[in-house]
């Protein structure tokens, strides 16, 4: 049996000379992740797919050079737009141009295409954004309200809204249907570059050269967080599938945010350089970035990048009063509701609002479109890619494999050609050749084996504090200067760790601070209640060492509130969390067995309690379902078999607690 090859995290793909001149935009396929368009100086379009060096097709008609693409959702059509102003629409399966838009005054600065409709966004530099009929070949609105250059527009998830980003540090919301904005969001302090909605919930995401990225809430129109520690401009995001993190692309590196509260999950060391844009393909993040005339693509393996929180629940800072806890994430969010045909409404609501814009097709503009061609220059990769007519499934196919990892120990020639960012990142921190993966993956790019897992169960006893190493802090250097680097960049990560931590910890004294007060003022009782309230299972886990050291506190209203936490804290991960919570259940059984012996031995009184025949039945039928599902089960592991048990004893102690407070006297007689 072959012994399994240490791979990388990231690695460089491919890069090709996309044009005769300097490249000056380029876009990925959000669908497939292997469409890739370029475009330059040299007034052309070229098509690729990401891992192959031939040109598929070049599109031509554009008489400056190409400032912006985008291609549709199903990969049929691109649009660009140039620095004329004028904006073309190629068919790709037809392999010929579709529409010439004429009528913005400047640069095409963002492009995008609606979800479900025939419609096309444009933001230009004279800071009009107009939507366009592709079908009709005609500006159908037009929106004002920007001052400066619209750089980034997308359409909301069911089709109904347009985000739009501008160097005039704001973003604004429209609505289409109504054909007016909705919001304007002013907090930020520098150009705002990019915009992403969340795929599910009503959640916008915003980059700017202020160095930050922003949520903002759809319903409520406030900041929902901002993460302010980046070193450079932020100039591409993109959100999970599943909504659970978001990716920003910067300078040799892609960092892993979440929002609420406002966390970095991960950061893994890629060096593109500036990428340009992002797309997330069978576990795998394509990046791909451009200098000059050469373009290069980029690969992640998102399965070893962490994307969930690390830190505790239940964080709140220093100034800030205590409130009770509310549930937090997409509970919170209302979720967008996808038409299952394509969008009507909008169209002929903009339609009805817009006919003193509309422009009818013109002799000069029929002479664009026949002096725009689509050549193609691989007939073999086009009749792969785009399939004329739908005759077979396109290519690359819907379930398309995911690139292969190259071993770690092959060397990577464009490691070593890019220069360090002088953007502090700990990535800079780390060997050329890294040691295995400890317990839990820091949140750097490591190169642990593919078949090593993340433990089950993170031991109590440790030598070592979870997601540090040690060897991380101590690269190979060659030179004294670089010496010196390192170590101030290795001072400042240290630093910036060191705040996280204590944030965490401070949140955790101040909310044990808060169960003391009420255990002053009160009983033990509300002080679990608070301590539950909190949301936090560190809190519950340190008032649970405090009562188990008396097993005189323990009571039935007390093991009431105590026994849904000790479930949570026996399915936890932490060995600490677990083996607090198996304490609390053994003095449970110890004080109260005898009582939970005899209610279920008593024999029956005069009459007939249904409902404590009921809870006895409920509980029996529990229990044979959960034998049952432990001898079908019995080869899947000893951990497996220990929850269930678990889960049967927690059931039968609620059952007889409830019933150890039904008085005889009240017992129903038939």
């Amino acid at each position: 049996m072959a012994e399994a090859v240490a791979t990388k995290t990231a690695w460089k793909l491919h890069e090709i000379t996309a044009h005769s001149s300097n490249v000056s935009s380029l876009v990925l396929g959000k669908t497939s992740g292997r469409l890739l368009a370029t475009g330059g100086d040299d007034c052309r379009v070229n098509i690729w797919s990401v891992n192959k060096p031939n040109c598929i097709m070049s599109l031509t008609g554009h008489t400056s050079p190409i400032e912006s693409l985008q291609v549709n959702t199903n990969e049929k059509l691109i649009v660009a737009g140039s620095q004329s102003g004028s904006i073309r629409v190629w068919d790709l399966e037809a392999a010929k141009i579709l529409r010439s838009l004429l009528g913005h005054k400047a640069n095409i600065c963002s492009l995008d295409f609606h979800p479900y409709g025939s419609i096309v966004a444009s933001g230009s530099l004279d800071t009009n954004i107009k939507l366009w009929d592709v079908r009709k070949k005609s500006c159908v609105f037009r929106y004002k309200g920007h001052t400066e250059a619209v750089r980034c527009l997308r359409f909301s998830p069911d089709g109904k809204w347009l985000a739009s980003a501008a160097d005039d540090h704001t973003v604004k919301l429209w609505d289409l249907v109504a054909g007016k904005l909705v919001f304007e969001f002013t907090e930020h302090t520098g150009p705002v570059n990019v915009v992403e909605f969340h795929p599910n919930e009503y959640l916008l995401a915003s980059g700017s050269s202020d160095r930050t990225v922003r949520f903002w809430d759809l319903e409520k129109f406030q900041v929902v967080s901002c993460i302010e520690e980046e070193a450079t401009p932020v100039r591409c995001v993109l959100f999970n599938p599943d909504g659970c993190c978001l990716y920003s692309g910067f300078q040799d590196s892609l960092r892993v945010y979440g929002w609420e509260p406002e966390r970095c999950f991960d950061v893994v060391l890629v060096n593109w350089g500036k990428v340009a844009d992002l797309s997330v393909r069978n576990n795998q993040l394509i990046g791909v970035s451009f200098a000059q005339s050469t373009v290069s693509s980029f690969v992640v393996d998102l399965s070893r990048v962490t994307k969930s929180d690390s830190i505790p629940h239940g964080l709140i800072r220093d100034d800030e009063p205590l409130v009770p806890p509310t549930p937090t994430g997409s509970s919170l969010r209302r979720i967008y509701d996808r038409p299952s045909t394509s969008c009507s409404k909008p169209q002929s609501r903009v339609k009805h609002n817009s006919e003193s814009e509309r422009r009818s097709p013109s002799s000069e503009d029929d002479r664009d479109e026949k002096e725009s061609k689509a050549e193609i220059q691989n007939p073999e990769d086009y009749n792969e890619i785009f399939q004329p007519k739908n005759a077979i499934c396109r290519t690359p196919p819907r379930n398309s494999e995911p690139f292969p990892a190259p071993p770690e120990d092959e060397p990577i020639a464009a490691k070593e050609a890019v220069k360090p960012t002088r953007a502090p990142d700990v990535q800079m921190l780390l060997p050329k050749q890294e040691l295995p993966n400890p317990v839990q993956r820091p949140p750097i790019a490591s190169s642990a084996p593919l078949t090593r897992a993340e433990p089950l169960v993170i031991p109590a006893a440790r030598n070592e504090p979870i997601g540090l190493k040690a060897s991380d802090f101590l690269p190979a250097v060659k030179s004294q200067s670089q010496t010196e680097l390192v170590d101030e960049e290795a001072i400042s990560q240290i630093r910036k760790g060191h705040e996280t931590m204590c944030v965490v910890l401070t949140s955790r004294r101040k909310n044990l601070d808060t169960v003391q007060a009420v255990w002053s003022s009160s009983d033990v009782k509300n002080s679990v209640d608070s301590a539950v309230a909190i949301n936090d299972l560190s809190v519950v886990v340190d008032l649970l060492n405090i009562v188990n050291q008396k097993p005189s506190l323990w009571k039935l209203d007390l093991c009431a509130i105590v026994l849904p936490q000790v479930e949570k804290l026996l399915q936890s991960k932490y060995e600490s969390y677990v083996q607090t919570g198996c304490t609390s259940l053994k003095l449970i059984l110890q004080r109260f067995l005898p009582l939970i012996t005899d209610i279920l031995a008593a024999p029956p009184s005069v009459g007939v309690d249904i409902t404590r025949e009921e809870r006895i039945c409920c509980g029996r039928a529990r229990g044979g379902e959960l034998v049952r599902r432990s001898h079908q089960c019995s080869r899947s592991g000893m951990c497996n078999r220990r929850k269930r048990t678990q889960e049967w004893v927690l059931g039968g102690l609620r059952v007889n607690a409830t019933s150890s407070h039904t008085p005889a006297s009240h017992h129903p007689h038939t």
